[in-house]
């Protein structure tokens, strides 16, 4: 079993600096843990308390993921790279003995979920209460018998910026659940799923599995979905620091509204090149075959469509490559796929803006701007879905802070976001 603590001994260890050694693990840092960083889970605790009263608890993180290759490419069973970042959502737990899971998340309603509450209900599509009730039923299919507990959550992953705050969420309602009911028996890749399941069954929303295992794995890590069941998985070194250089996301400042059609479109129209050929995603496909098929396949589908899944065969590839070149040492090498997969992305994919947009074209201007500033050094491309959202750029470390300056002066205070990779996955403040 694992440790417990009192609210009041735990706040005077995480001030001791007894954890500082996790903390730099979660947030990357090389030195000294900010006070802020110990503020932050303390008063989370207290928070904690005043809701669900003094009570024995643990501490949780959960980061959020950036994807470092592979754009649009995991909905064709293709290869992903993608990492923890030091973005995280912390959750302050306790078991209860009652059959009820109750969640505060900062800024929402509690969440209060019965156990006997088990089945998916269309009514409860799209809701966090959801994903809690889908939680508890994956974990039973599991032979896992989920008990009641309740739970505090904040987060600084930021919301609609392709970091996964709902994966996180998720995931984080996993870790708990492994932690309190499984005793830390399932692995990484299996609550992943579970969070996937409750997304696809409970919450109403099919997703792939790449964002809920980056952030249960936490490094890097190149995941191949040709079997969608069973990805199979490798985590890859990556420090940044090493190399000299800072992972910064830029918020565009586009607003994502309207734009369910242009991503729709987007695994729609791969998918129809496929059925074109025979199969049901583009994995099922050799490139030989796409290319020896092109005339008919533009008449049949349109060349947006070959185009884009001229896209998938190339980034899928090139993952493999990308994870290759950080394993051997070659940043550079891996520097200039960064390259190659931002210009396909604008040039194939074509998810920089929507179709026809004229007045809205947020991401190619930020874009721009990253390669203005960078002046021909690291790289930058788009990050996450596209037409809106963020930008991710590598930026020489001495350059990092000038960067940042000149991205908020242009595109807002608090565009640019500079980020670590975050060493290790889903995690519990202290271990026994």
């Amino acid at each position: 079993m694992h440790s417990f603590l009192e609210p009041a001994e735990a706040k005077r260890r995480i001030l001791a600096g007894e954890y500082d050694g996790k903390l730099r693990q979660f947030y990357g840092f090389s030195g000294n843990v900010p006070a802020s960083c110990r503020q932050r889970i303390t008063d989370a605790v207290d928070r904690f308390t005043e809701l669900y009263g003094e009570r024995p608890l643990r501490i949780f993180s959960v980061s959020g993921r950036t994807e470092l290759g592979g754009n649009h490419t995991d909905h064709q069973h293709g290869n992903v790279l993608a990492g923890g970042i030091s973005l995280d959502m912390i959750a302050v737990a306790a078991k209860d003995d009652g059959s009820i899971m109750c969640v505060h998340s900062e800024g929402y309603p509690e969440d209060t979920v019965s156990l006997e509450e088990t089945e998916p209900d269309p009514r409860k599509y799209g809701t966090s209460a959801a994903l809690l009730r889908g939680i508890a039923a994956g974990f039973r299919a599991h032979g896992r018998q989920v008990q009641g507990f309740a739970a505090y959550t904040v987060s600084d992953v930021l919301k609609g910026s392709g970091m996964s705050s709902s994966a996180a969420y998720e995931v984080m309602l996993c870790t708990i659940c492994n932690d309190f009911f499984a005793d830390g028996a399932l692995s990484p890749a299996e609550t992943a799923k579970i969070s996937q399941y409750a997304e696809n069954v409970y919450f109403g929303k099919p997703c792939g599995l790449m964002d809920q295992m980056a952030c249960a794995q936490g490094g890097v890590c190149a995941i191949d979905f040709s079997d969608p069941e069973q990805p199979v998985w490798r985590q890859v070194p990556l420090d940044l620091e090493k190399e000299g250089y800072a992972l910064c996301i830029i918020d565009s400042g586009a607003d994502h509204a309207d734009l369910t059609d242009e991503y729709a479109a987007v695994p729609a129209e791969m998918s129809a090149v496929a059925e074109q050929l025979g199969g049901r995603v583009l994995r099922d496909v050799p490139e030989e075959w796409f290319w020896a098929h092109l005339p008919e396949l533009r008449r049949a589908c349109g060349d947006r469509a070959v185009m884009r899944a001229a896209h998938f065969y190339g980034d899928s590839a090139r993952v493999v490559r990308q994870a290759d070149a950080l394993e051997q040492g070659r940043f550079s090498d891996y520097l200039e796929m960064v390259r190659e997969s931002g210009r396909s992305s604008v040039f194939a994919l074509q998810n920089i803006y929507a179709s026809g947009s004229q007045t809205q074209q947020a991401v190619a201007v930020t874009l721009a701007l990253c390669e203005k500033l960078l002046g021909g050094e690291g790289a930058c491309r788009v990050h996450g879905g596209g037409f809106a959202g963020t930008v991710q750029a590598y930026v020489p470390a001495a350059k990092a802070e000038a960067f940042r300056t000149a991205v908020d002066r242009i595109l807002g205070a608090g565009a640019c976001h500079v980020l670590q990779i975050r060493a290790c996955g889903a995690a519990a403040l202290w271990d026994d």
